[in-house]
């Protein structure tokens, strides 16, 4: 009696056990790393980006651009992001990023679920959020697990996972490229 109670138990502890095993890293790893990110002096101005969303077996399932237009005010960023997907499909969001000390925002967008605390430190940054997307004609919510890496390029790497119930169903990988300003090239 007491052996079935107990594998019982290990059979109900191991999913918890390696779900706590799988937990994500912790930004502050990546304090002294260089070149150092920060957002809003990154994001200020125009940026393009190119990206896909990858389903659970790794299959792509969208590919899209994105055009960024961001504006820097004191410690509010403003970022205005326009979608085009390979469909022709298009979708637009803004984010609004408010600066609370060296590595931390808090953040807001127009189809994002609850404020959001965004951390920086070395040359990461890191978000999550909760994010309604429709599926199938069915609107489903997703956790957001998104992290942002600088490259000594000046080009961003971002990987996100897009998680229902702790599993990671799909991932998306995005590359931002700042764009030249015209006032800049001229001389």
């Amino acid at each position: 009696m007491y052996r079935k109670w107990l594998l019982r138990l290990i059979v109900l502890l191991l999913p918890l056990g390696l779900l706590a095993g799988c937990s994500s890293v912790d930004i502050e790893r990546y304090a002294g790393t260089t070149p150092r990110l920060d957002i809003g002096d990154y994001f200020d101005g125009q940026t393009r980006a190119w990206g896909m969303v990858q389903d659970y077996s790794g299959e792509v399932q969208r590919r899209f651009t994105v055009d960024i237009e961001g504006r820097l005010d004191g410690d509010t960023l403003v970022l205005d992001e326009r979608f085009v997907y390979d469909d022709g499909e298009t979708d637009r969001r803004v984010w609004t990023f408010e600066r609370q000390d060296e590595g931390l925002w808090m953040a807001s967008a127009n189809d994002v679920e609850d404020p959001v605390e965004a951390r920086q430190a070395g040359h990461v940054f890191n978000m999550r959020y909760r994010l309604p997307v429709e599926v199938s004609g069915r609107e489903i919510t997703f956790t957001l697990d998104d992290w942002m890496y600088l490259q000594p390029d000046g080009r961003l790497i971002n990987r996100t996972a897009m998680k229902k119930f702790g599993v990671t169903l799909a991932e998306i990988t995005i590359v931002f490229d700042r764009q030249i300003q015209e006032r800049e090239t001229q001389g």
